[in-house]
C-alpha cells in the first residue's frame, strides 16, 4: 500500500475552497466577515502558498474558488470593497512596520505578541488562527483604551503594583461594558464570547509567566451572560442518523455517515481521508484518533469513539485492489486520487432521500453540514452535562465556574475520559448500538 506523495498532497491542498454553507449574510457584522476571512478564506490561501496577511487575494481568486458571495455580501450589506475591508477591518494595509495595535505602550505590545507566539508554537496553530486571536485581542485593547483612557494594560496587574486589585478588575469590566454597549458597532454575542475567551487566556498566561499577580478577567464568565442566538444552520436528529445507518447498504455509505455524524468531520475532510491518518495505539487507555496536518485551526486530532468496525470493513474491502493508494473514498477520475467535496455532498443527499429524511429541515436540505452539526450539538450538550457533573467540586474548591475545575483540578487524561464517557452514551442513542 503506497502513501500519498508530496505532489499529491500539494495538488490536494490546491483544490481547497472556502465554505460558506449556512451563512446568513444579512445578519453578518463586519466582525463576522473578519472571522469568516480568517476561518475560511485564509486557510485556503495558506494551502496554496499565499500569505493571508501579506498578499491580498484578487477578485479572480474569489471567482476561481466560488467565493464571490463573500464580496457581494460585503458590498451589499456594508458598502465595503474588499480593498477597504482589507485595510480597515483586517488591518492588513501597506504598513511596513507590521501590525498596528490599538496601544503605543511597548511593554503591552510585547506581552501580547509573546502570548501569540507561544500559542502558535505550543498549540501548532496556523498563521490564520493566530491572526484571528490577534484581531480579537486588539479589539479588547481598543475597548480598554476607550473605556479607561489608558493603553498600558500591564502596570495595573504587575506583581509590585501599588493600586488595589479591584481597580484592575474594574478597568477590565469597563472595557467589556464599552464593547457591550458603548461601541459604535454592535458586536454579536458570539464575537464577545470569543474576545472574552482570548482575553482570559492572555491574562492567565501572564499570571503563569509571573508577569502579573492576578487575572482581572477571571470573573467575566459570571458578569457577562451573552446569549448566542440559535445557529442559522439546523441539525439532524439522532433519529435521522439511525435512519441513515439503517438505509446504508454498503461500507462506503456506512463510513460516510460515521465520519460526518460520529467523528464530526467536514465534507472535504471526509473526501480526503487516508489510512495513514488513523492511529490505534494511543498511550494508556486512550482511544484511537485521526490526525490532520492542516485543519481550520491548524494541526489537530479527532477521537474515534465509534465506528472502528465500519472503518476496518472499508479498509478490508479496498485492500483487495492492488492499485489502492490508501484513500478511503478513492477516485479514478479527476486531478486528485480521492473524490471531491461535492461528490460527498451528492452521496449524502442521495442517501438521505433513500432514508426518507424530510425534504427540508428548518428550511434547509439535508446535507453533510447538517449531519456534522449533529456531532457539534451533541458534543455541546455533553460538555454542559460534564460541567454540571463537576459543579459540586467547583463549589468545594470555592469556584463559581466549573470550567476552573475542568482546567485546574482534573488531569487532562481524566477530563478527556469524562467527556468521552458522556459522548459515547449520546452516540449509542443515535447509532443504535453499543460502542
Amino acid at each position: 500500500m503506497s502513501q500519498p506523495d508530496a505532489e499529491q498532497k500539494t495538488e490536494a491542498n490546491a483544490t481547497r475552497v472556502p465554505s460558506f454553507d449556512g451563512v446568513r449574510w444579512t445578519s453578518c457584522s463586519l466582525e463576522d466577515f473578519t472571522a469568516l476571512y480568517w476561518d475560511e478564506i485564509a486557510p485556503c490561501l495558506e494551502a496554496e502558498g499565499i500569505d493571508p496577511r501579506g498578499e491580498k487575494p484578487t477578485h479572480q481568486w474569489f471567482r476561481d474558488h466560488d467565493a464571490r458571495s463573500f464580496l457581494a455580501a460585503l458590498r451589499r450589506h456594508h458598502d465595503r470593497s474588499f480593498g477597504e475591508f482589507w485595510n480597515e477591518d483586517l488591518d492588513l494595509g501597506d504598513d511596513e512596520e507590521g501590525y498596528t495595535w490599538a496601544t503605543t505602550d511597548d511593554a503591552t505590545i510585547e506581552a501580547l505578541e509573546q502570548f501569540l507566539n507561544r500559542r502558535k508554537s505550543r498549540y501548532s496553530l496556523a498563521s490564520s488562527s493566530v491572526d484571528a486571536l490577534r484581531t480579537r485581542l486588539n479589539l479588547y485593547v481598543r475597548a480598554y483604551q476607550e473605556a479607561n483612557g489608558a493603553d498600558d494594560l500591564l502596570t495595573p496587574i504587575q506583581r509590585d503594583r501599588e493600586n488595589p486589585a479591584y481597580e484592575a478588575v474594574d478597568a477590565v469590566y469597563a472595557a467589556f461594558d464599552w464593547l457591550n454597549e458603548g461601541a459604535e458597532q454592535e458586536y454579536s454575542a458570539q464575537t464577545l464570547q470569543r474576545v472574552r475567551r482570548v482575553v482570559d487566556a492572555w491574562y492567565q498566561h501572564l499570571v503563569g509567566r509571573r508577569v502579573a499577580s492576578m487575572n482581572p478577567a477571571s470573573g467575566l464568565y459570571d458578569e457577562f451572560k451573552w446569549e448566542v442566538e440559535d445557529s442559522s444552520t439546523p441539525s439532524l436528529s439522532a433519529n435521522h442518523i439511525r435512519k441513515l445507518m439503517q438505509t446504508s447498504e454498503t461500507t462506503r455509505e456506512q463510513l460516510l455517515v460515521v465520519a460526518l455524524a460520529g467523528w464530526g468531520l467536514r465534507a472535504s475532510e471526509v473526501a480526503a481521508l487516508h489510512v495513514s491518518q488513523f492511529h490505534r495505539d494511543g498511550p494508556g487507555d486512550d482511544v484511537p484518533f485521526i490526525t490532520f496536518e492542516s485543519r481550520k485551526n491548524g494541526p489537530g486530532e479527532v477521537s474515534l469513539l465509534y465506528g472502528m468496525d465500519v472503518l476496518d470493513s472499508r479498509i478490508d474491502e479496498l485492500a483487495h485492489d492492488e492499485t489502492w493508494t490508501g484513500y478511503l473514498f478513492p477516485s479514478s477520475q479527476g486531478e486528485t486520487p480521492y473524490v471531491t467535496r461535492d461528490t460527498i455532498r451528492n452521496w449524502f443527499q442521495n442517501l438521505a432521500l433513500e432514508a426518507g429524511l424530510p425534504e427540508r429541515i428548518e428550511g434547509e436540505r439535508p446535507s453533510p453540514q447538517l449531519c456534522r452539526r449533529f456531532w457539534y450539538d451533541t458534543y455541546s450538550a455533553v460538555l454542559e452535562g460534564v460541567l454540571e457533573g463537576v459543579d459540586e467540586i467547583a463549589s468545594e474548591q470555592g469556584s463559581s465556574d466549573p470550567r476552573v475545575v475542568m482546567e485546574n483540578y482534573l488531569s487532562d487524561a481524566r477530563s478527556r475520559q469524562v467527556r468521552r464517557e458522556f459522548m459515547r452514551d449520546q452516540l449509542d442513542e443515535a447509532f443504535g448500538e453499543s460502542t
